[in-house]
């Protein structure tokens, strides 16, 4: 089923808090793997509009490994002369010919259930390749998106994780592929940055809300605004991890301006840093809908016994730098997530 464009104050939204920076794309060619996904979608769409609006005169080529399927999913961007999508691999695409100005990295495979061993030549054949491209291209900057999964998991004692964090994900367990191979990422982007002069950002991105968000996979509140939205009731498995979300659109602001702005091979940690407990987002979720089922707890978890776990960032070294920060509340978030979902 097609999917809608998104929502016009999201776009203008988007634009507002980023109009001075897209001068740099003036005239400009972008190149963006993983333009299909959740991230790419965003990207894709808040680049039509902003190259339409502030009449840029600037293309994107967009990696996709079936191009075919994503007009499908979204029809509105089929049109788009500013847009071309290149069909390949991220391991192993053929370079797009002659130069461009810019590239973000945005292929990955957090979303699908592959292989540890599958995951991880993904992330760190992929970012090596399109590292290798965008020196090729004589692209000038390069965002890599990244993850808060390299700092592995949370101390409890640390609320809000900082990039200056120095843990990392545990090398003995499979799960650490997806971690393991964004910290790889980041070493080659840091080699590229030395060796080639290629300017590389870097945005650690935590947990989101928003359209395109998928509602059938691993994450908690797309699944929890899935059942919301069919009547049925939440089910928690665990309702005492802490979590925390950032709207789509805030994504795309914070995205925008690492890639502008950030400085070379300086991690920015992408994300809200208002927490909140899985059952507090389950309850959060079902108040939004007339007549929801109360959540449900399906694994009843002693409290006083243990130890809550934590995805939580600190975003201060954004807002300090770059004066970022969230403007879409959660409770927003949801309601503009269910209500673009609500038009398919």
């Amino acid at each position: 089923m097609p999917f809608p464009p998104l929502p016009k104050e999201d776009l203008e939204h988007v634009l507002t808090h980023t109009r001075p920076d897209w001068e740099q794309l003036r005239s400009g060619r972008i190149f963006v793997t993983g333009a299909t996904g959740f991230f790419g979608a965003w990207l894709l769409e808040t680049f039509a509009h902003a190259n339409f609006s502030l009449n840029l005169g600037a293309s994107l080529i967009g990696l996709s490994r079936d191009p075919a399927a994503f007009y499908a999913k979204v029809p509105h961007l089929a049109g788009e002369s500013s847009i071309t999508l290149h069909r390949g691999d991220v391991r192993d695409f053929e370079f797009p010919e002659g130069a461009f100005t810019h590239v973000i990295h945005a292929g990955t495979t957090s979303s699908a259930p592959v292989p540890p061993a599958q995951m991880l030549d993904t992330i760190i054949h992929g970012t090596r390749h399109t590292l290798d491209f965008a020196v090729a291209s004589k692209a000038k900057r390069f965002l890599f998106v990244s993850s808060g999964a390299v700092y592995g998991k949370q101390p409890p004692d640390i609320t809000h994780i900082p990039e200056t964090y120095m843990g990392a994900p545990d090398p003995m367990d499979p799960n650490s592929a997806y971690g393991e191979g964004k910290r790889i990422g980041e070493l080659l982007c840091s080699i590229a940055h030395r060796e080639h002069g290629l300017e590389t950002t870097i945005a650690r991105c935590f947990a989101f809300v928003g359209p395109h968000l998928p509602l059938d996979a691993h994450f908690a509140i797309g699944n929890f605004i899935r059942d919301a939205m069919r009547g049925e009731s939440i089910t928690v498995k665990d309702g005492i991890p802490y979590r925390s979300y950032l709207y789509a659109a805030d994504l795309a602001i914070w995205l925008w301006t690492i890639l502008f702005k950030g400085e070379a091979c300086r991690p920015y940690n992408v994300g809200s840093d208002q927490e909140i407990t899985i059952s507090q987002l389950a309850e959060t979720v079902a108040s939004h809908f007339e007549g929801s089922v109360p959540p449900s707890t399906s694994q009843p978890i002693n409290v006083l016994t243990s130890t809550p776990s934590r995805y939580v960032p600190s975003t201060e070294l954004a807002q300090s730098e770059l004066s970022l920060s969230q403007k879409v509340g959660l409770q927003e978030s949801i309601r503009r997530m269910a209500g673009w979902y609500s038009r398919n």
